[in-house]
């Protein structure tokens, strides 16, 4: 398997000298040739060209937050894979789930972003997760663990088997999953080792399930209120690889802590 994978998504923030400034800052404090874990910076679009000087002489990778299932045509206001490598990106957050449940992005739409991506050389943080109802109902209806588990489990199948059905063996070394417990993101909470362990070892079982023969190398992201207090809790579960942070990406020295947790 690859290095652990640590994740900066600024969403809707920074504009592009605040963008210099944090990704030059960070550089900074890493050094040009730091490698004890992968990190990808995921500006907004608008600081893609600003945040890829910055990192260029680095080995921080530049990432999107979106991407559209198209190739070109009349689709004003998206972007494309082309466009994102074009731009200097490797990689691209899909599915990321403010995107599924605020901008009401369905599976299909973000089947057709993974294939195309896929096929433009981008590699993808693949964003599934539950949200508070649906894990409040698996746990009504939990009459034992076997039951609470198809039922907590169940989002997280749907949104994996949809994502990566058109996947080979060889393209899905291509892609990162990123667990989101959509009640924890933005809120505070946090979920406890036990329950990050669980999830994140039944995303290990169905990957094998899926890709038999790859499905053992894919990096297993933990995404929800990532923090300096929480870090190194999260990266003691055996089955994490890896971050996706959102607010604590947004201060160089949150973020390099956690880079440094995450790296050792």
């Amino acid at each position: 398997m690859d290095k652990k994978l640590v994740v900066g998504n600024w969403k809707m923030n920074l504009l592009r000298e605040e963008a210099r400034e944090l990704s030059g800052a960070l550089v900074n404090l890493l050094g040009e040739g730091y490698d004890a874990c992968q990190v990808v910076l995921a500006p907004p679009y608008t600081a893609l060209e600003v945040v890829r000087n910055c990192i260029s002489a680095s080995n921080v990778d530049l990432g999107a937050q979106n991407v559209f299932g198209e190739v070109r045509g009349a689709f004003t206001g998206e972007v494309s894979a082309s466009m994102l490598v074009d731009a200097g990106c490797r990689w691209v957050i899909i599915g990321h789930s403010e995107r599924r449940h605020i901008l009401g992005e369905t599976n299909e739409q973000i089947r057709e972003k993974v294939s195309l991506s896929i096929s433009c050389g981008l590699k993808i943080i693949l964003c599934v997760g539950e949200t508070e109802a649906q894990r409040e109902e698996a746990i009504r209806k939990s009459e034992d663990v076997l039951t609470r588990r198809r039922f907590l489990f169940s989002p997280i199948r749907t949104q994996m088997e949809s994502a990566l059905r058109s996947l080979d063996e060889k393209q899905v070394s291509d892609i990162a999953i990123a667990y989101e417990p959509v009640w924890a993101i933005g809120t505070g909470k946090t979920a406890t080792s036990l329950e990050i362990a669980e999830i994140h070892q039944y995303i290990r079982e169905l990957l094998t399930e899926m890709f038999p023969g790859s499905g053992n190398n894919v990096r297993i992201l933990y995404g929800g209120s990532v923090k300096t207090c929480n870090i190194e809790d999260i990266v003691s579960v055996e089955e994490v690889d890896g971050v996706l942070v959102g607010g604590a990406s947004l201060s160089v020295d949150s973020f390099f802590k956690i880079i440094k947790s995450v790296g050792g």
